[in-house]
């Protein structure tokens, strides 16, 4: 079927309503902001406790740990299905794609299902963040050196 170009643009205008953009942005900011605020309300409840670096490093564990957890059952992707972006808050987000590919191929064993897929979304990101910490950090000697 040959559909001049004019006729497809007008398939796809039907086919896809247009977005509510400003909904969209505000559900993102505010489950962010609620992710964020959860943060901070775990680094203020571990330096009743502990010195400012470990409640920093507790509050990340707990984060990545509450991540983990919520993936399991679906509820994280529930929860990005509606924010978004929202939920890409850097160490809930990357949890969660650690996770989600551990879970989906559980089924095909420990070894070729979960040891083999658990990087397939953070590999990239991991691979490509070490790169450019090297890059940057070599155009920081560069710069201080001359």
């Amino acid at each position: 079927m040959n559909l001049p170009p004019k006729n497809y643009d007008e398939m796809v205008k039907r086919a896809n309503p247009p977005s509510p953009v400003l909904r969209d942005c505000l559900w993102a900011f505010f489950v962010g902001g609620s992710i964020c605020l959860l943060g901070e309300g775990l680094r203020q409840f571990y330096l009743m406790w502990y010195d400012k670096d470990l409640a920093g490093t507790l509050t990340s564990i707990s984060l990545v740990f509450l991540s983990a957890v919520v993936t399991v059952p679906g509820w994280y992707q529930k929860l990005a299905a509606k924010a978004g972006a929202g939920t890409l808050v850097p160490i809930t987000g990357f949890a969660n794609s650690v996770v989600s590919p551990a879970v989906e191929f559980k089924a095909e064993g420990w070894v070729t299902g979960v040891g083999s897929k658990i990087f397939t979304i953070a590999g990239p990101v991991l691979a490509f963040g070490t790169l450019a910490s090297w890059v940057w950090g070599l155009l920081y000697w560069a710069m201080n050196k001359f």
